[in-house]
């Protein structure tokens, strides 16, 4: 038997954004990582911060039941999965306006040779980059504010 080969793996993706002039391309490019930078944010910060904002705002006494914390916890995980959901589908558009392709096809650790070659790896997305970043700056930001602003919490002599 002949094996078959994916003729769409190595040809260029074409579509509407190839149509368009290279400057607009560059503007979609840079309003699609801007977009992607403000949806790490959310993920990191406003997401937390406002399920935290709205429990306390519901919660009728200084030591509420488990409502609000089910509510909390709940609440984060599920915008967190939309948020992400959302932010590979950024993504996947920021591949296809740069001609990139989409499909990744991944060889699971247990068909490859232990004395196999090693490779790189997949390349990075420009996901990956943005939110490795928004996770390297809110971890800094929370030691400055834990060593720095936060203060003590003993009581003072």
């Amino acid at each position: 038997m002949t094996p078959v080969a994916d003729s769409t793996a190595s040809q260029p993706v074409s579509g509407p954004s190839h149509d368009r002039p290279p400057g607009s391309r560059r503007a979609a490019s840079v309003g699609l990582v801007a977009l992607m930078a403000a949806g790490s944010v959310a993920m990191w910060l406003v997401n937390p911060i406002g399920w935290l904002y709205l429990a306390s705002a519901l919660a009728k006494s200084p030591e509420p039941s488990l409502g609000p914390y089910l509510m909390v916890m709940l609440g984060i995980i599920v915008t967190a999965a939309v948020l992400g959901k959302a932010l590979g589908s950024l993504s996947r558009a920021h591949a296809r306006l740069q001609g990139k392709q989409t499909a990744v096809h991944v060889r699971l650790p247990w068909h490859k040779s232990m004395r196999g070659e090693r490779d790189g790896g997949e390349p990075r997305s420009v996901l990956d980059v943005v939110m490795i970043t928004s996770v390297g700056v809110a971890l800094l930001a929370m030691a400055g504010w834990f060593f720095f602003l936060a203060g003590s919490s003993l009581p003072k002599a």
